[in-house]
């Protein structure tokens, strides 16, 4: 039985990619795509897919508000969060917003047409440190500890405001070594792989 499926992701080669990959599975019907809330909420409401792929990251609203928007459909597809954020407060609020299934990025690609599957056929995938951080939730376990030092707190708040490395690295009375490294630290921390997924990330988590 073949599915119907509608991309939501602001990323256009990776949108390109994504509809590339699940247009090849035998299983799964691409039907649309789009790169920001509002068409994506138009889109779906016309089309009526069975599932649904959205980031959360988007140029216009958040993911979150999408999930909302669409599970209040009629015909409401049943939603796969897809993002790099990996934070409770996301996570929740997708999941409160009205998403069965809770993905990171960065995974292979076999994981991510597994976990369509499994929410075809009524399950609720997740990766496995999203599924960890709801039993933790669940649990009433304590948040994790800030993955960020004050020192790469402040590095990163001036990353936000602009300034280039060697700026951050005059500001700091440091060399542009010590601020490469410490970029790399932020980046491996927050599982990003550019500034502005760390920013983004950051930002959602309340580091900055």
């Amino acid at each position: 039985m073949t599915a119907t499926l509608f991309l939501v992701e602001d990323d256009p080669r990776l949108r390109n990619y994504l509809v590339e990959l699940l247009s090849g599975e035998p299983t799964l019907q691409v039907i649309g795509s789009a790169s920001n809330g509002a068409d994506a909420v138009k889109e779906i409401s016309k089309l009526n897919p069975q599932l649904a792929l959205i980031d959360l990251g988007l140029p216009d609203m958040t993911g979150q508000q999408v999930i909302a928007k669409v599970s209040t459909m009629d015909k409401a597809p049943l939603v796969l969060a897809h993002t790099v954020f990996d934070d409770r407060d996301n996570v929740l609020e997708a999941i409160r917003a009205g998403a069965s299934g809770y993905v990171l990025k960065g995974g292979a690609p076999r994981e991510l047409i597994e976990a369509l599957h499994q929410l075809s056929e009524g399950g609720a995938p997740m990766s496995p440190r999203i599924a960890r951080a709801v039993l933790r939730e669940l649990r009433g376990a304590p948040a994790e500890p800030d993955p960020l030092s004050p020192r790469e707190r402040q590095l990163l708040k001036l990353v936000d405001e602009g300034l280039t490395y060697k700026q951050i690295a005059e500001r700091l009375s440091v060399s542009t070594h010590t601020v490469h490294s410490h970029i790399k630290n932020i980046y491996d921390a927050l599982h990003a792989r550019s500034r502005g997924e760390a920013l983004a990330t950051a930002r959602s988590r309340g580091l900055i």
